[in-house]
């Protein structure tokens, strides 16, 4: 190494040193002072807007580390010199050491930050299992990045890592293999967490079971279920299963019959058609759909309605069918038209003598 400084203090004068010592040395200033400005900039522009994805990137800025200013400005300045073929080498594998690390600064500090803000949303929410996962995801994203910026560095300083990388992948087969059931709870944790099809507090439905999502961990969903005790279920399996989010309901449509007797006149069968519409029409929250006179029955003559409760609340819709269906009885009663109820009429033939 000796030598190859001596060689290039001989190419070049000591004018041309002087001159490149002045352009790192200037250069590396102008560098750090551009940093503390941009980065100050940021963050005062990151304080009067309402997003948090500034603060991430004036975080990110600030980030880049010294060594990486001074790599900089050292090929800046040695841009007009003279430099020994082996000395030029040793300082691209030098410089390109420190941009890979520079690299896993920013990535490291742009997924800390992400995590820390995905956390506060989370908090604010109060959803401290999407919290957990968001570290989980931010630690595997970080493990990720370093691992690829090792074998990045090692293949920059010479090593073969063609037989490290397909011992890796092997490895990572057999571990993938004997613990491919937890692997695939954690990755369906993940996948919750980033998808989202329910958080915390939603009540959803999965094939027979129903309740409010308690807690989503890294390898269960507990569910607290309408009759009371907790179900605990597979990440993996409930990814499979057809989720119904009844939280996201923005309005409840509703389907209900009605039978009337026989022998009920054409005008009364138009009249209670009328009460019926208006009856639903009347309840507050509520738009109907449709009101028809359906079918003749095996026992009775048969009304279908549809309407939308504009609520997703169980309890409103149960208190406007209730009401619904006392305002029939009486509306009903009071135009003499009577409810059907199933009923068989035998008729018996006479035998001939």
């Amino acid at each position: 190494m000796m030598k190859y400084l001596q060689r290039f203090i001989e190419q070049n004068s000591t004018e041309q040193l002087l001159t490149a010592l002045a352009l790192a040395v200037g250069a590396f200033i102008i560098l750090y002072l551009a940093r503390a400005l941009l980065t100050r900039k940021l963050a005062q522009w990151a304080q009067r807007s309402s997003t948090q994805w500034d603060d991430l990137l004036a975080d990110v800025i600030g980030a880049t580390h010294n060594l990486m200013l001074a790599g900089i400005s050292l090929l800046i300045g040695l841009h007009n010199l003279t430099l020994p073929t082996k000395l030029e080498q040793i300082i691209s594998h030098g410089f390109t050491l420190i941009l890979i690390s520079q690299v896993g600064f920013w990535g490291h500090r742009a997924i800390r930050g992400w995590r820390t803000l995905q956390i506060r949303r989370s908090q604010e929410s109060e959803n401290g299992a999407a919290a957990m996962n968001y570290g989980v995801i931010a630690f595997l994203g970080e493990m990720a990045l370093w691992i690829v910026l090792v074998l990045m560095i090692l293949d920059n300083l010479g090593v073969n890592i063609t037989t490290l990388v397909a011992s890796l992948g092997i490895g990572g087969i057999a571990v993938a293999l004997a613990v491919q059931n937890i692997l695939g709870d954690l990755f369906a944790s993940l996948s919750i967490a980033l998808d989202k099809p329910f958080v915390a507090g939603d009540f959803i439905i999965i094939d027979t079971a129903m309740g409010t999502v308690k807690q989503v961990g890294l390898k269960t969903t507990r569910i607290q279920s309408l009759t009371g005790e907790e179900l605990i279920l597979s990440n993996a399996d409930l990814l499979k299963s057809r989720i119904r989010n009844m939280k996201r309901m923005e309005e409840r449509r509703i389907v209900f019959q009605i039978g009337l007797v026989f022998g009920t006149s054409p005008e009364k069968l138009r009249k209670a058609n009328e009460i019926i519409a208006d009856t639903v029409r009347s309840q507050p929250n509520v738009r109907l759909d449709r009101a028809h006179f359906k079918a003749i029955g095996a026992s009775s003559l048969d009304f279908e309605v549809v309407y939308f409760v504009l609520s997703p609340d169980y309890a409103q819709y149960m208190d406007t069918q209730q009401e619904i269906n006392l305002t029939l009885i009486e509306r009903l009663a009071a135009e003499g038209i009577e409810f059907a109820f199933p009923t068989q009429t035998l008729h018996i033939a006479k035998a001939e003598k």
